[in-house]
């Protein structure tokens, strides 16, 4: 009979990487920035966020925003994408033959 280590924490690590990440990405940029009054510096966070959710594409989601693939737009824009790279890439080809 044959024992071994299980790993029970694989996907909290995985998790808390993430989550660590994320909040060293907003303290750099909301540190990096100057901030000449307080209302501006008290609304930087939310402003990274609603930028970081709805306009920042990421790797890791196919170069979809969190919210394209929360609200399930996701299949519908990367089947878009193909489409128009696969239209570019015959224009191309036509051009330069």
């Amino acid at each position: 009979m044959a024992y071994g280590v299980i790993n029970l924490h694989n996907d909290i690590e995985t998790d808390n990487d993430k989550i660590e990440r994320y909040h060293r990405t907003i303290k750099n940029v909301v540190d990096l920035d100057k901030f000449y009054c307080a209302q501006k510096h008290i609304a930087a966070p939310k402003t990274f966020v609603d930028r970081y959710n709805n306009n920042r594409y990421h790797e890791s989601l196919n170069n979809l925003t969190p919210s394209d693939v929360y609200y399930g737009r996701g299949n519908l824009i990367l089947k878009k994408k193909k489409r128009n790279k696969k239209t570019t890439t015959f224009t191309t080809e036509r051009l330069n033959i």
